[in-house]
């Protein structure tokens, strides 16, 4: 629910927005509505959710002798601006005194992405509209300990709206300052906190180790090492001390570390971080706790950093492990980054999905399908990789009968090149053709070179700015005008395959035609081909046609064969052929071909 507009700088706020504003309760605001017939009248909303124009309030406040209110608006009752911590950095809390004005840019998509992932029970217990308004201390905390410009906590604020505290901590300056400014002008945030530092060697909330509802973060890909040295000895580490190039592991447990029972994390690691063999031992820890609940591959190039992202959805256990089942999503091949889901519903659909999709406990694959579910005893017989390409599949799985289809298909045409591979007989002796320009042929009748933009017909040679350069039309070319040219013959003395195949040659000859890929109307005319009776040029024809067929074919049978042996050797690796092979099947006669 929006509960803070400005229209033209005039500022208006709901009943809520107004008690955080300076400092109340929500009751004290319903208090002087009730009791002061000069207390500002709405200005807008409805009638639950009123607003009020914020400069009438603060009028309000001082002509009825609240000044000290108005002293406040802005901050929350634990409001501060602070120099302190023992990494000597600053703290910014929610509700500096001090406006600023900031423009949010539309919102992140990885952002909405990873918090459409936080289920409902994450404000478990507060509530929402215009129930009673817990203190900021009580409510359900949500952590991203690399903030940045505080993208990720701004989708959590569009989410929970004021329900939640949200709480960052960034090691750049500049980009703290701007989660704190971004953070106070977005008109659904409940108390926030944003401190400087660097979260692996200066954890700015370690009161809130084992204590937030819900922890989101993005680490920098960018820096892989961590103060490894220096943080042996670190209780954050409940599942392993990362390797020194490991620090996506140091991230992922410091995010865990942060959890109440039953919180979750949704935090984003390199495909890397799925598969190093340094990692294998923590992520087989974090596996057989059930500290991990699903990966999901994103799209590429989903992430901020242009780093291909993969989220690692986390929960921390209460009480005994319950055995569940790791969910394997494969969203990489979505051709649009925006079709990913940003509902809660729709990932609890996929999650569904998986849940009736299990992966066996063989080395076989089902059919296609974006989600799978994989037991923990299949991730830890082997190298815990936890790249979800390696149990889901999004194409459909060939079965053995459709490879020897495609593999009868393949033999066919081996057997049809066999039998019509061209054997010709040497020319004879003697001064060879004789040629004859387009320009004579042109003035003697036997073709006409068409003016430009002619649509070619059936039957026309057409030249063009393509490969081939010269072609007989079948007339349905789309062609450009400026750059083509469609030559018109008489059928009873040219053939077209005669004159596509010796004109062929002759265009991609002429300089300018190379250089420019245009050819000009007199060179066209300049070019030539032999000079031939009707019957020998149809007979050049027909073999012109014959070979055209068969780089067709052959082109085909490549593509086949690249098909086939690619099938073969998934089959073979998916479990679904044995490396036994079946005896040939002896080439048909020419009468079993019929």
């Amino acid at each position: 629910m929006v509960d803070h507009v400005d229209f033209d700088g005039q500022e208006e706020l709901t009943a809520a927005a107004v008690a955080r504003r300076v400092g109340v309760g929500r009751a004290a605001v319903s208090n002087w509505r009730r009791r002061y017939d000069d207390f500002p009248q709405p200005v807008g909303g409805g009638p639950s959710t009123p607003t009020f124009r914020w400069a009438d309030v603060a009028t309000w406040l001082e002509n009825s002798g609240r000044a000290e209110q108005l002293a406040k608006a802005g901050r929350t009752e634990t409001g501060t601006e602070a120099l302190d911590g023992p990494t000597g950095g600053w703290t910014v809390r929610s509700g500096v005194a001090e406006q600023a004005v900031t423009s949010r840019e539309s919102g992140d998509l990885l952002a909405r992405v990873v918090v459409s992932l936080l289920p409902a029970s994450v404000t478990a217990g507060v509530a929402s509209g215009n129930g009673p308004f817990p203190p900021s201390d009580d409510l359900p905390a949500v952590l991203d300990s690399a903030c940045a410009q505080g993208t990720l906590l701004l989708a959590v604020a569009d989410r929970f709206d004021n329900r939640v505290r949200l709480l960052g901590q960034e090691l750049d300056e500049g980009l703290a300052q701007s989660a704190t400014l971004n953070l106070r002008g977005h008109p659904l945030t409940g108390p926030y906190d944003i401190r400087l530092g660097d979260s692996l060697r200066g954890n700015r909330f370690t009161e809130l180790l084992g204590r937030a509802a819900a922890v989101v973060c993005e680490p920098p890909f960018d820096r892989p090492d961590w103060p490894a040295d220096e943080l042996t000895l670190d209780r954050r580490w409940e599942f392993g001390i990362p390797a020194p190039r490991d620090g996506e592991l140091a991230w992922v447990q410091h995010c865990y570390a942060h959890l109440r029972p039953r919180g979750i994390a949704i935090v984003a690691v390199s495909p890397r971080t799925c598969v190093s063999p340094s990692g294998q031992a923590i992520r087989e820890a974090m596996v057989r706790s059930g500290a991990l609940r699903a990966v999901i591959a994103l799209p590429p190039k989903m992430s901020s950093s242009g780093v291909d992202a993969y989220l690692w959805v986390l929960r921390r256990q209460h009480g005994e492990s319950d055995g569940h089942p790791i969910v394997m999503i494969d969203l990489s091949a979505v051709p649009d980054m925006a079709e990913v889901p940003q509902q809660f519903a729709v990932w609890q659909r996929l999650y569904e999905l998986a849940a009736a999709s299990p992966v066996g406990a063989g080395r076989h694959r089902p059919g296609p399908s974006v989600a799978r579910s994989v037991s923990r005893l299949r991730l830890l017989d082997g190298e815990t990789n936890l790249l979800p390409s390696r149990y889901v599949t999004t194409r459909a799985e060939p079965s053995a009968d459709d490879l020897a289809r495609l593999t009868g298909q393949v033999e066919a045409l081996y057997r049809r090149i066999g039998s019509g591979l061209p054997r010709y007989g040497a020319a004879g002796g003697g001064a060879g053709f004789s040629f004859v320009t387009l320009a004579e042929l042109e003035r003697a009748g036997a073709l006409t070179i068409r003016q430009r933009g002619t649509e070619p017909r059936a039957g026309d040679v057409l030249v063009w700015p393509r490969t081939p350069s010269v072609v007989v039309a079948s007339g349905g070319e789309s062609i450009a005008a400026m750059a083509s040219h469609v030559i018109e013959l008489d059928p009873a003395r040219l053939d077209p395959a005669f004159v596509t195949m010796f004109l062929r040659p002759e265009v991609d000859a002429v300089p300018i035609h190379k250089v420019l890929g245009v050819l000009g109307r007199e060179d066209l005319r300049r070019c030539r081909i032999p000079r031939l009776a009707i019957d020998g040029q149809r007979r050049f024809g027909a073999e012109f046609g014959r070979l055209s067929e068969l780089r067709d074919t052959l082109a085909t049978l490549a593509r086949l064969s690249a098909t086939m042996i690619d099938h073969t050797l998934h089959g073979l690796t998916a479990g679904i052929l044995t490396p036994d092979r079946l005896t040939a099947r002896p080439t048909p006669t020419p009468e079993e071909n019929l």
